[in-house]
């Protein structure tokens, strides 16, 4: 859970880590925390282009320089930060931390996004089955339907993989 909630501060925001991560604190206060992982930045990089370059293979360097259009900054972060520095945490493997932004991005309507960690899961070992499941689980939350806009960029996913 702690994993979960550490890595949504890239998704939701810092201060939602913050908030779930307390209240997290009070229902398990005798809970050992992590040690602090090495924050060795070359490191991080290294491992956050080889995490990166399995999801997005060969489009790869395209969406870097896409991202380097109008943001050199969030091109490095992506990177450093989200591959490397979180999505390549230990606690989590990167198939459950993968699921794990799905349902995040789902629910927060993120499509574009949403895609790209379909794909992400799928390069990580989820099959469809069970982006699927995490999909649905969503409606499990509340009264509201949750699961439809990732119900519906799975489906688009599926038909551009050629697997509907």
């Amino acid at each position: 859970m702690y994993e979960t909630l550490l890595q949504n501060y890239l998704f939701a925001g810092y201060p939602s880590s913050l908030s779930s991560l307390k209240i997290l604190k009070e229902f398990y206060p005798n809970k050992r925390l992590p040690e602090i992982a090495d924050m060795n930045l070359y490191h991080f990089r290294r491992k956050g282009e080889v995490r990166c370059k399995k999801v997005y293979g060969n489009k790869f360097e395209k969406l870097i320089r896409n991202i380097n259009s109008f943001s050199p900054e969030l091109a490095e972060w992506l990177v450093l930060e989200g591959y490397g520095k979180v999505l390549g945490r230990a606690g989590l493997s990167f198939k459950e931390r993968e699921l794990c932004i799905v349902a995040v991005l789902a629910v927060m309507k993120f499509e574009d996004q949403l895609y790209s960690h379909i794909n992400g899961s799928k390069k990580a070992g989820a099959s469809v089955e069970e982006i699927q499941i995490v999909i649905n689980n969503l409606d499990l939350l509340g009264k509201k339907n949750l699961s439809g806009i990732g119900i519906k960029v799975l489906t688009h996913y599926r038909k551009e993989k050629g697997m509907i």
